[in-house]
């Protein structure tokens, strides 16, 4: 949980990074108001026990840049023509979020969040390569993002898998699992081979 913590933490840090370089933002708007409101919840509502909690609230403040982010870059990126709807777009997405993962969490009693955390993960995975084909650029991505989301999450895999008898035992989760890794190498791969496509050597680019 350690390792994954910190492939998380570099995820974001580079998603950051990236969209300062590009002028652009790194996260799709459902995947950034899942994250965003999950930790939320998690760090305020019904707040983790420590040391997650600290995680938790760390990434509470990288996901608050991220939308800082999409609030600088969005309306130019997907080119605006009525801010209104915009921003509309952006608060109803962070309303539905929040009463789903909260709504989620008190009816199948799971005060961790996993059910939440690994079904907006498989979200995120698939959306991440949504974002990449509907822009047609690589602009706010770079493979290091990709391969620290993978191992992030498949650490986290690992660990409920074999440290917990409640999420080891649920179909759900185990089809959660591989899901998401699946995607996450997907993922990679497109991201990998449109890089190269736009001349840019994947593995030079942060």
């Amino acid at each position: 949980m350690i390792g994954s913590g910190i492939c998380w933490t570099l995820t974001f840090l580079l998603i950051l990074r990236r969209g300062v370089l590009d002028m652009t933002y790194g996260m799709p708007l459902a995947a950034l108001c899942a994250n965003l409101a999950w930790e939320t919840i998690y760090s305020f509502v019904l707040p983790h026990t420590m040391p997650q909690l600290v995680v938790d609230r760390v990434w509470f403040a990288f996901d608050v840049l991220i939308l800082l982010q999409y609030i600088r870059f969005g309306p130019i990126v997907k080119r605006v023509t009525f801010p209104f709807i915009f921003y509309l777009e952006l608060l109803l997405g962070l309303i539905i979020a929040f009463t789903a993962i909260l709504s989620l969490g008190v009816a199948l009693k799971d005060i961790y969040g996993a059910y939440a955390a690994f079904g907006q993960n498989l979200m995120m995975s698939i959306l991440f390569i949504t974002l990449l084909r509907d822009r047609k650029t690589v602009n706010g991505q770079s493979i290091y993002i990709a391969i620290f989301k993978m191992l992030g999450t498949l650490m986290a895999s690992v660990a409920f898998y074999t440290q917990t008898k409640t999420y080891s035992h649920s179909l759900l989760m185990q089809f959660l699992f591989v899901a998401i890794f699946v995607y996450d190498v997907i993922y990679i791969v497109v991201l990998h081979n449109k890089l190269k496509l736009h001349h840019i050597r994947p593995f030079r680019r942060w």
